[in-house]
């Protein structure tokens, strides 16, 4: 199963390596890897996907929590939330394809960023699934590029990831 895990960490250099070590080290996996600083600038919210059974991110947890400079986490795949991702994809746009790219971006309420005579470079956001529909819509041979960020998630409610 995946779980993001969304953790407050300090900011400080090296914090990210010993996260990204605890994981190589028992090899486990992480799909995706956000991070950014919050309100406080001692502190950096860190969001993290991986799958597997719930022992094994059980065990993730616990040795995530034991690592001093983690500060707060929580297992955002546990209750209510909302994730969100971010792509860029460029898309050949000429000719026929440049309508038809049109409107299937208006579909997906996705944003045309940049146009050329011969491309497009569309900004869409929204869940995982979102985007993989978007990219099994797009007739073959016309993506060039694909950039996406992971998702990022935040509690739904009361629930909240603060000190």
């Amino acid at each position: 199963m995946r779980h993001i895990l969304s953790m407050l960490v300090e900011n400080e250099s090296g914090a990210l390596s010993r996260i990204a070590g605890l994981f190589s080290a028992r090899g486990y996996n992480i799909e995706s890897l956000t991070v950014a600083p919050t309100d406080d600038p001692s502190l950096s919210r860190m969001t993290l996907v991986t799958s597997g059974n719930d022992d094994i991110v059980e065990q993730i947890k616990k040795q995530l929590n034991k690592l001093i400079d983690v500060v707060k986490l929580l297992d955002l795949s546990e209750g209510p939330h909302i994730e969100r991702e971010l792509m860029m994809i460029k898309l050949r746009a000429q000719g026929t394809n440049r309508e038809e790219l049109k409107r299937l971006t208006d579909i997906f309420r996705a944003k045309i960023i940049d146009v050329t005579e011969a491309s497009y470079v569309v900004e869409l956001t929204g869940t995982s699934s979102k985007l993989d529909a978007f990219m099994q819509a797009v007739p073959e041979g016309l993506i060039t590029e694909v950039v996406r960020s992971g998702p990022s998630g935040i509690g739904r409610g009361e629930k909240a990831l603060s000190l």
